[in-house]
């Protein structure tokens, strides 16, 4: 199949699939006779799988490493597990973060009167200045 194809059936834009292609993500396609990428089924499923990871939030980086494990059936499942496990420590990381994000931006909000008055503590902290002082 030809690259549009690839990425109709992958749910991977061409964009991407070139890009994966120029990183090591995905082989060099094979090329037609015209010079076209040809994908085949294989590829596809592959695409899939990165697909799949980056919907999870997996890096790249940790993503080249879960499609070698993928591929060898002799890996042991913890491995995968220790990449599963320090990708959720990272959202947890995460989403801790954010929480202080929206526990601070609550505040400000909150102490924000939003009337016709031209004082305002958002505009305050964006500045760098204490709400208030």
């Amino acid at each position: 199949m030809n690259i549009g194809e690839a990425a109709a059936a992958s749910g991977v834009s061409a964009k991407m699939i070139r890009h994966y292609e120029r990183i090591g993500l995905l082989p060099q396609a094979q090329r037609s006779a015209a010079g076209y990428r040809r994908y085949d089924e294989r590829d596809v499923h592959t695409l899939r799988f990165v697909r799949h990871a980056r919907d999870l939030g997996f890096p790249l980086e940790r993503i080249r490493d879960l499609i070698g494990l993928w591929h060898d059936r002799e890996r042991p499942s913890r491995q995968v597990k220790a990449l599963a496990r320090e990708h959720l420590a990272a959202i947890d990381a995460k989403l801790a973060e954010l929480q202080a994000v929206k526990a601070t931006l609550e505040r400000l909000v909150q102490c924000c009167h939003g009337d016709e008055r031209p004082d305002c503590p958002i505009l305050d902290r964006l500045a760098g200045e204490r709400p208030g002082g």
